[in-house]
């Protein structure tokens, strides 16, 4: 499901693909991107899935959580914390992951493509 729409955002996943409160990974591009859905908040995130540290595709399955007021993912592998925002690293900010601009448009998830 992947569509082109004005402005450059490109649909990735439907709402109903969302799990509240955890990772769902998707396909953009070449790119395998970790989505994650705060139901509290209503906020989307995208961040990608692959883990810097760890090597390896699997951010995705991370936990969420918040630390000093930073909605951040838990690598399941060495349980370094990644701001959902930024993609910083906060143990390490030599590490990041990169960041994606995401919304929602009529239950629809988009991620803006680079120019």
């Amino acid at each position: 499901m992947k569509t082109k729409s004005n402005n450059e955002w490109i649909a990735i996943c439907a709402e109903h693909d969302l799990t509240p409160n955890a990772g769902t990974c998707v396909q953009f591009k070449e790119e395998q991107v970790a989505i994650f859905y705060c139901l509290r908040s209503e906020t989307l995130y995208a961040v990608a899935n692959f883990d810097p540290i760890g090597q390896a595709n699997v951010i995705s399955r991370g936990i969420m959580g918040s630390i000093q007021g930073k909605t951040y993912v838990s690598s399941p592998l060495y349980k370094q914390h990644f701001d959902l925002l930024t993609g910083e690293c906060l143990e390490s900010p030599d590490h990041a992951l990169k960041a994606y601009q995401v919304r929602m448009v009529n239950a629809l998830v988009q991620l803006k493509a680079a120019c």
